[in-house]
């Protein structure tokens, strides 16, 4: 199981960016590199997937980190073949600690979805017990309080619109929405929800 294309590592010699790239610039050394991916890649790679609960994309990225960290650290690597594994493993395990740390600092990421399309989160049972007692309160309303609320909030209709439909100010229809809603508060009594 190879996780970096063999492309890659033949080009890491020529990656020379800083001064660690410098190193590895060396025959013997890209010789080493690629032994040692070829040796412990595949059983790294099962290890990361262990630690990252089976996230094959985020166990293939931790890996490319130890490797990378095994490459910038190539001339102080241990020559011991079970060292080596021993460091690989060590590093693979603090840069998915590591990961998992930043993963819980940072806030989840979430996709934008639709809104729109989302089926509607209210109880309807609890809609229509609601409904069943605002229509109970209603008729204990005055006539006048009564009807800015069915013009506001049954038909939907704006305060301009409501002033004009029932002839009075509209400052008047919002006087009345608020002492009808505080009139029917009173008549429906105290709720579980308050």
């Amino acid at each position: 199981m190879l996780l970096v294309p063999r492309v890659v590592l033949a080009q890491w010699p020529t990656l020379a960016v800083a001064d660690d790239m410098r190193k590895v610039a060396k025959p013997a050394a890209s010789a080493r590199m690629q032994a040692l991916h070829a040796d412990h890649a595949e059983p790294l790679s099962r290890f990361l997937l262990r630690l990252t609960w089976g996230e094959r994309h985020l166990a293939e990225d931790l890996l490319q980190d130890t490797m990378l960290q095994a490459w910038r650290h190539l001339d102080r690597l241990p020559t011991e073949p079970e060292a080596v594994r021993r460091w690989l493993f060590t590093v693979a395990r603090r840069i998915a600690i590591d990961a998992a740390r930043a993963r819980q600092a940072r806030p989840t990421e979430v996709g934008i979805a639709d809104i729109t399309q989302l089926p509607e989160g209210a109880d309807t049972a609890e809609g229509v017990v609601a409904a069943q007692t605002v229509r109970r309160a209603l008729p204990k309303l005055t006539p006048a309080h009564r009807a800015v609320l069915i013009e506001l909030y049954f038909l939907g209709r704006s305060t301009d619109e409501a002033a004009a439909r029932l002839g009075i100010p509209e400052g008047t229809v919002k006087s009345r929405a608020f002492y009808a809603l505080r009139a029917l508060r009173a008549a429906i009594g105290p709720t579980d929800a308050g």
